[in-house]
C-alpha cells in the first residue's frame, strides 16, 4: 500500500511537471481596441515563420517532373539540376505537412487541421509581462479584423509563439490575406510585425 502511494505521488509529480511546459492556446479577443504605440529597443520580433496545410498535397514541382524524365548525361554530358537537389528543395515543405497531420486518423481529423499557420520568434531583453497578439483579415470577411492572444507573466529571452487560422474558421472565412503581430506591454505596443497586406 506504502508503494502505490508512493508511485501515485511520483506519477502525480512527472504529469504537474509536464504540464508547466505545455503550449498554452490563444484566445480569441472578442473587442478589439486600437492601442498606443511606445515601440522599445528591449523588446523584437526575431523571425516569422507562415506555413499553410491545403485540403490537397502539393504536386511535384515541374522542374522536378522534368529532370526525373532525363536520364543523367542526356543533354551533352549535363542533364541540367541534379535530381537529388531538386528533391532536397521539396523536403522541408513535405515535412511541415506531415507535422501539422501527424496524428489525424480519419479525413475529418485531417479537414480539421487545414489552414493557416503562424510561428512568431521574438524576445524580450527585460522581464515584462507581455501579450502577443495577432490581429488578422481572412478573404471571405474582407475588412473586417480578428484577433487572437496568448500572455505571458515575468517573461524575459527569446520564445516562440503560435497561432492558427484552421478548421472551420478557415472553411468558413477563407484564407488569412493580411496580418500584424504586435507584442503589448502595459496596454501599449512595444514592438510590431506585419505582411505588407496589411494598412
Amino acid at each position: 500500500m506504502r508503494f502505490a502511494a508512493t508511485a501515485f505521488a511520483l506519477f502525480s509529480f512527472v504529469l504537474s511537471d509536464f504540464s508547466v511546459g505545455a503550449v498554452e492556446e490563444p484566445k480569441i479577443v472578442e473587442k478589439l481596441t486600437p492601442l498606443p504605440v511606445a515601440l522599445s529597443n528591449d523588446f523584437e520580433f526575431r523571425k516569422t515563420k507562415l506555413f499553410f496545410l491545403s485540403e490537397k498535397a502539393p504536386q511535384r514541382s515541374q522542374a522536378r517532373q522534368t529532370t526525373t524524365s532525363l536520364k543523367p548525361g542526356a543533354l551533352s554530358g549535363n542533364a541540367g539540376p541534379d535530381q537529388k537537389t531538386l528533391t532536397l528543395q521539396d523536403v522541408p515543405i513535405t515535412f511541415e505537412r506531415q507535422y501539422r497531420l501527424f496524428g489525424a486518423v480519419t479525413l475529418l481529423d485531417a479537414r480539421q487541421r487545414c489552414g493557416d499557420y503562424f510561428d512568431f520568434f521574438w524576445r524580450a531583453k527585460r522581464s515584462a509581462d507581455v501579450t502577443v497578439r495577432l490581429e488578422y483579415r481572412q478573404a471571405k470577411l474582407h475588412e473586417h479584423v480578428q484577433a487572437q492572444e496568448i500572455s505571458y507573466r515575468n517573461v524575459r529571452g527569446t520564445r516562440k509563439t503560435e497561432f492558427k487560422v484552421i478548421g472551420d474558421d478557415y472553411f468558413d472565412d477563407g484564407r488569412v490575406i493580411a496580418w500584424r503581430c504586435l507584442l503589448v506591454e502595459n496596454g501599449r505596443i512595444v514592438a510590431e510585425n506585419r505582411s505588407y497586406m496589411w494598412e
